[in-house]
C-alpha cells in the first residue's frame, strides 16, 4: 500500500509542471473587484456583472461532455460565467432526481486530479486511484477547458470541493479509502472537510496547489472553496485553511485570483468574514435580502445557484432580476438543458429545476439591461420609490441619483410608481422582461419632488429605465 507524504506529492507536482503552463488567451490582470465599486468586477478593462445559465458543474470531470460545444453555446447566448467542480466530488445517477446529470458520469467516464492505480475496484468503473500521482489527462482537460472559456469570454468559477450529502456520494469519491490504494480517507463523510486528519488534508492541499499553479496565467478564473459547506460537516476552520492554501500558493504570482466562499442557502448576515474572501456566494437567494444584509462588506455578493422551482422560466427570471437590481454581481441559474449529447442547451429537462432556450433569452434581456447602465456608479436605493407598489408586488431600485435609475417590479399587472427625482429632463422606458421590447417610453421635464410613472399593463414583472437627458 502506497502511503501519501508531502515529499511524494511535491515530487509528483514538479514532474508535471516542469514544462510550464500553457499561455492563456487574455493573459492580463485576473478578474478582480472593481476599484471604484468593489460590489462589482473589473475584467479585461471593463466593469463586469456575471450572468449565466450553466450546466450542472460536470463539464471537466465528465469525459463524455463536449465542453467546447457547451462554451461556444454560452458565448452565443452572451453568457459570461460557468461553474465547474474539480472532480474530488461526483454524484451517482439519479441523485436529487436529476436525469442526465453531468455531475454523474456514466461508468468509466469520471476523470479527476488523481491518476488511476493498477488495482481494480472503483465502484463506477475502472481502477482505484493513487493519491500520490496526478492524472496528466485531467490537467490537460482542465487547462483546455479554461483556455477555451477564456477565448469565449467566459469566466470560470472553479469549485475545489463539495460536501458529501449522502453516503452514496462519499462512496464515489477518490478521497474515500475504499477507492484509493493509499489507505487515506478512513472516516465518515461528515469528517472529510475538517482539520482532524492530516494525511487527507495533505492530499487536499496538494490538489489545490496543483490546480492554482496550473491556472496561474489565466485571467478568467476565480476559486470557490467549497460548494454548500453548510451541509456535510464542513468546518469554518477547514475553509479558512483552504483559502490560506490558495493565497500562499499565489503569494509570488504577479496576478492573484479572487477567492469565493459559499455562505448559505437563501440569506445570512455574515459575521467576521474571512479577509481572504472577495466573493460571498449564496444559493436560492430570493428575495435578495442577503445583498442588503451584507452590502457593507464592500465585496461581491453572488447568487451562484438557483433551482428546484419547476421547469417554467418565470421563477428563475424573477430571481435573477431581483438579485441584480438589489446590487448583486453574480447570477448563475442551474440549467439542466445542458447534458451529454445536448451541450447546446436543448435537452428535454427531467430534473427539479429549469433552463432551456426561453430562459436563456430572458436572462439575456437582464444582461442587456444592466449593461445599459454605468452600474459601477450606482447603488441600491429603494427610497427613491415613494408609493404606487401593489400590495402583492415588490419594487427595487439601483440608482445613480439624478443620472440613472434601474427599477424592477416583481408581481401584479399594474403599478403607478411615485419616483423621487431631482430637477431635470428625463427619459423613462418600460422594458418587457420576457421579450426585451420597450413597451412604453416617455420624455419629460421635472421640477424635483415625485414623478408619477405608470407602466403599461404587464404580467408578473416589468423593468423601468430612467435616464437623464443630456
Amino acid at each position: 500500500m502506497r502511503r501519501v507524504t508531502q515529499k511524494t506529492l511535491t515530487a509528483s507536482f514538479l514532474l508535471l509542471v516542469s514544462a510550464g503552463a500553457v499561455a492563456a488567451a487574455g493573459t492580463g490582470a485576473a478578474i478582480g473587484l472593481h476599484p471604484e465599486n468593489p460590489h462589482y468586477f473589473l475584467w479585461r478593462g471593463k466593469p463586469t456583472v456575471l450572468i449565466t445559465s450553466g450546466e450542472h458543474y460536470g463539464a471537466v470531470l465528465n469525459r463524455a461532455f463536449d465542453y467546447k460545444k457547451y462554451l461556444k453555446t454560452l458565448e452565443s447566448l452572451g453568457f459570461n460565467l460557468t461553474r465547474t467542480f474539480s472532480g474530488a466530488y461526483c454524484e451517482p445517477a439519479g441523485a436529487f432526481k436529476i436525469q442526465d446529470n453531468t455531475l454523474a458520469p456514466s461508468e468509466g467516464r469520471l476523470i479527476c486530479p488523481w491518476a488511476r492505480s493498477d488495482q481494480e475496484g472503483y465502484p463506477n468503473g475502472g481502477n482505484k486511484f493513487d493519491l500520490t500521482r496526478w492524472d496528466q489527462a485531467y490537467f490537460k482537460r482542465l487547462r483546455s477547458f479554461v483556455s477555451e472559456a477564456s477565448r469565449r469570454s467566459v469566466v470560470v468559477e472553479l469549485v475545489m470541493f463539495c460536501p458529501f450529502y449522502a453516503d452514496d456520494m462519499w462512496k464515489l469519491s477518490p478521497m474515500n479509502a475504499a477507492n484509493n490504494v493509499n489507505g487515506v480517507g478512513q472516516m465518515e463523510r461528515t469528517q472529510v472537510y475538517t482539520l482532524k486528519y492530516p494525511e487527507l488534508l495533505a492530499v487536499q492541499d496538494a490538489m489545490v496547489r496543483r490546480i492554482v499553479r496550473l491556472l496561474r496565467d489565466f485571467d478568467n478564473v476565480y476559486y470557490e472553496i467549497c460548494n454548500e459547506p453548510y451541509f456535510g460537516g464542513v468546518t469554518l476552520e477547514w475553509q479558512a485553511h483552504i483559502a490560506e492554501t490558495i493565497a500562499r500558493t499565489e503569494a509570488d504570482f504577479e496576478n492573484k485570483h479572487l477567492i469565493a466562499q459559499n455562505i448559505a442557502n437563501k440569506h445570512k448576515k455574515i459575521i467576521d468574514p474571512d479577509p481572504l474572501v472577495s466573493i460571498f456566494n449564496f444559493h436560492y437567494a430570493k428575495p435578495p435580502k442577503t445583498v442588503a444584509d451584507n452590502y457593507g462588506l464592500n465585496k461581491v455578493i453572488g447568487d451562484d445557484e438557483t433551482g428546484f422551482a419547476g421547469s417554467e422560466p418565470g421563477p428563475y427570471r424573477r430571481e435573477g432580476w431581483d438579485f441584480i437590481i438589489a446590487g448583486g454581481a453574480v447570477y448563475d441559474n442551474l440549467d439542466y438543458s445542458f447534458t451529454v449529447g445536448h451541450e447546446d442547451g436543448t435537452a428535454e429537462i427531467s430534473a427539479p429545476g429549469g433552463g432551456g432556450p426561453l430562459l436563456h433569452k430572458q436572462l439575456g434581456i437582464l444582461r442587456n439591461f444592466i449593461n445599459s447602465f454605468d452600474f459601477v456608479k450606482m447603488r441600491p436605493d429603494n427610497s427613491v420609490i415613494n408609493g404606487g407598489v401593489p400590495d402583492n408586488a415588490t419594487a427595487r431600485a439601483l440608482v445613480e441619483r439624478g443620472r440613472a435609475y434601474a427599477i424592477y417590479i416583481n408581481g401584479d399587472t399594474k403599478a403607478d410608481l411615485m419616483v423621487a427625482l431631482p430637477t431635470g429632463k428625463y427619459k423613462a422606458e418600460w422594458l418587457n422582461t420576457k421579450t426585451g421590447r420597450i413597451d412604453k417610453t416617455e420624455t419629460f421635464e421635472h421640477s424635483s419632488g415625485h414623478r408619477l410613472l405608470g407602466p403599461p399593463t404587464y404580467k408578473d414583472d416589468i423593468a423601468l429605465r430612467i435616464s437623464r437627458c443630456q
